[in-house]
């Protein structure tokens, strides 16, 4: 079954509303929510994959009924109390919360710059590149994780099964699918794949336009 997050090209959730590029925040508190999750990730207890696992993680019905910021913070909750940071009465509010003894501490005049910096991902790897620019590649068939069933992937759905170019090589990253399972970087060659868009979708509105995703090589086979 699909997973809920994995929304890319899905029938039936209506057309995208472009916004101002100007419009960063809808409401006060999509800012705090940033600021707060930036802050309790430079803890360093868990990584940006373990993020996005712990969002893809929540319930179905929530997930669906969750604006955007909202999600960031029940992912959020979630994490504190699995890495122990804090725990389920803590987070509920029956009993006062502990001053925090482990991780870095970031404070408020910190969070902008820490965010403008970034946490580079490339790593050394001992596995040696496979493709080229313009090698033609098929990305594997099933787009789950295969290290962990249901687990975190950076391969969408629309992609899976398809036949693309290599259009660049950016040297070689953390595995985002083992990263996110605590299975360390598990660092592997990763490449911009361009695919056609009607090779991806049943109708798009122009076929002939090209479609580029980052793929990791344990995504991809030489296409025959």
């Amino acid at each position: 079954m699909t997973r809920p997050h994995d929304m890319g090209g899905r029938f039936g959730d209506g057309p995208v509303q472009p916004e101002p590029e100007d419009v960063k925040f809808h409401a006060d508190w999509h800012a705090r929510a940033m600021a707060l999750t930036v802050a309790a990730g430079a803890t360093g207890l868990w990584s940006i994959d373990d993020s996005r696992r712990a969002r893809e993680s929540l319930a179905p019905k929530d997930y669906a009924a969750f604006a955007y910021y909202e999600k960031w913070i029940a992912g959020l909750a979630d994490l504190l109390v699995e890495k122990g940071a804090a725990s389920v009465d803590e987070m509920s509010g029956a009993v006062a919360p502990a001053r925090a003894t482990e991780g870095r501490v970031l404070m408020a005049p910190q969070v902008a710059p820490a965010l403008a910096k970034g946490a580079p991902a490339d790593r050394p790897s001992e596995i040696a590149q496979a493709f080229q620019p313009g090698d033609s590649v098929v990305t594997r068939r099933a787009a789950g994780n295969t290290l962990v069933k249901g687990g975190h992937t950076r391969l969408p759905l629309y992609a899976a099964g398809v036949q693309g170019e290599v259009l660049r090589y950016h040297g070689t990253h953390v595995l985002p699918d083992a990263n996110a399972h605590g299975f360390g970087d598990r660092a592997e060659p990763l490449y911009a794949v361009a695919f056609r868009a009607g090779d991806l979708w049943a109708h798009p509105e122009h076929p002939e336009d090209s479609v580029v995703v980052d793929l990791w090589q344990s995504y991809l086979s030489p296409a025959r």
